[in-house]
């Protein structure tokens, strides 16, 4: 048996008065994800704890069976693992977005979805001036950049996306050195080539380094150890790569992969079914849908969807014939990222399960809404892989 994760990041919403009290999920053209619907075994999963923050890091663990009460310390220690950075006991990291501030206000938590080998010149500049022994600034992928500390302490900061379209002030870190670092950046960063190229073009400049995510190094538990399968992960974000990482996956990286609309949808799949020859488990992550929800843009989410339906999904199950083994699926998303909120809410999220041995509960389409009268009812997170694996369904 071959198993595969399918999850789109952010996919759940709210009803939107544009599209006729539809949800997103409802209004797009998704007719392969409600193939797996329809033809299997739906329900709600609760993914984030009671008291935890409905964040991508919590989420995608708790869907991998891993209790974030327990092991989470942070989502930049994970993303640091992606880049194998190794963190000592003491040491803390950071994410370090890249952001735009305009006029006191954060006008776009990813600096215009700034790309890779524009940030990094950028994140070497800050370096050169703001980096010291002990504190290390460490390029990543698009915005996604991260701050080590050796030692350090963990402070509680804001991320960036939870204040879209807000003041800044007031939602700076209670550290003073954290502070003064992103405050020390502005002029590090303003006439940077990187940024003169930018504004020419009309896109968004990276006025300033915006810390957040802290935590030390966590501890998990082998995948194969804890469900005696041996796993694989493809994405194009650093924060499930570190947790592959942890979690003993082989990260694969597709060609392409950037984590936004212009990511390699069908790459993505391809990738999949040859890993899939020689691994038993995939966890196949598609950032683009998330990242639509954080902008506020309703036609992005609605081509996200479409998008991943059909040029991943729908390209997997063609391509699924030539494994030769039967296969199970379960398809979800870690968290709603609503358009209206720009920002992660904690709803229970709907999934599917699809494949070798999995009985029709009669749902019909895939969507927040319809899920509700599937057979697997609301279930905790933790529990879906004991249902995609052990045939708990």
């Amino acid at each position: 048996m071959k198993y595969i994760v399918i999850l789109g990041d952010g996919m759940g919403d709210y009803p939107q008065p544009s599209l006729g009290g539809k949800t997103p999920l409802q209004a797009a053209n998704t007719p392969n994800m409600d193939l797996l619907a329809r033809e299997g075994r739906c329900g709600l999963a609760r993914t984030t704890p009671a008291g935890m923050e409905p964040g991508s890091d919590v989420a995608n663990l708790s869907i991998l069976g891993y209790n974030p009460a327990e092991v989470y310390t942070g989502r930049a220690p994970l993303e640091a693992a992606a880049q194998g950075i190794q963190l000592g006991p003491q040491d803390v990291a950071y994410r370090c977005n890249l952001v735009t501030i305009e006029n006191g206000v954060m006008k776009d938590y990813s600096a215009g979805h700034i790309t890779s080998g524009e940030g990094a010149p950028l994140m070497q500049a800050v370096g050169a001036k703001l980096g010291a022994p002990g504190i290390e600034f460490h390029p990543g992928v698009s915005y996604r950049n991260l701050l080590v500390q050796r030692p350090g302490k963990v402070v509680d900061c804001t991320p960036p996306h939870n204040i879209s379209g807000k003041p800044i002030e007031g939602r700076l870190p209670p550290d003073a050195h954290l502070k003064k670092l992103m405050l020390d950046s502005p002029p590090i960063l303003a006439d940077h080539p990187v940024n003169q190229k930018r504004r020419k073009a009309g896109k968004n400049p990276a006025t300033m380094i915006w810390f957040w995510g802290g935590g030390t190094r966590p501890r998990l538990e082998s995948f194969q150890e804890k469900y005696g399968v041996r796993g694989s992960v493809i994405t194009a974000v650093d924060l499930l790569r570190g947790i592959g990482v942890y979690a003993g996956f082989t990260v694969v990286r597709v060609p392409g992969a950037t984590g936004y609309l212009d990511t390699n949808f069908e790459g993505k799949a391809e990738h999949a079914i040859q890993t899939l020859r020689d691994h038993d488990f995939l966890f196949l992550h598609v950032e683009a849908v998330d990242e639509a929800g954080h902008e506020g843009d309703l036609d992005h989410k609605l081509q996200a969807l479409e998008m991943l339906d059909k040029r991943t999904i729908g390209r997997l199950l063609d391509l699924l014939p030539d494994l030769g083994e039967p296969v199970r699926i379960l398809l979800t998303t870690d968290h709603y990222t609503p358009i209206a909120r720009k920002a992660h809410t904690p709803e229970p999220v709907p999934f599917a399960l699809w494949g070798a041995g999995v009985e029709r509960d009669g749902v019909k389409t895939f969507d927040e809404a319809s899920v509700k009268q599937g057979g697997l009812g609301l279930v905790e997170a933790t529990r879906l892989m004991d249902l995609l694996i052990r045939g708990g369904a």
